[in-house]
């Protein structure tokens, strides 16, 4: 992979945990324990557990893709980086941008 694309790469890469990052403290703010003395109502209450639930979720989701990221940066300066973990062949460039932190080609993905 050229020097150029790992450069472009790198900075596609830390911006991305930059933004995931912020996502991360977003989520956490929002899956904070909901209190029982709040003055709402039930309905009201079961859709605060629901929607926690579902932030819960997506805070998953989001450390698990940070987790890949930050893989993907120590990784971005080998001469397998932009290979398929599975078949070998190169993941094409668009892909890589897209989804930095993929180690898969769409054909390896599915």
């Amino acid at each position: 992979m050229a020097e150029i694309n790992r450069a472009e790469i790198r900075k596609k890469i830390e911006a991305e945990i930059d933004k995931t990052q912020k996502l991360v403290e977003e989520y956490t703010e929002l899956t904070r324990p909901i209190e029982p003395e709040n003055a709402i109502g039930r309905i009201s209450r079961m859709d605060a557990i629901q929607n926690k639930s579902v932030t819960e979720s997506a805070l998953r989701k989001t450390k698990e893709k940070l987790e890949k990221l930050k893989f993907a940066l120590t990784k971005v300066d080998e001469d397998d980086f932009g290979l398929c973990a599975n078949c070998k062949k190169p993941i094409p460039l668009g892909r890589i941008l897209i989804m930095p932190q993929s180690r898969t080609c769409v054909a390896c993905s599915r």
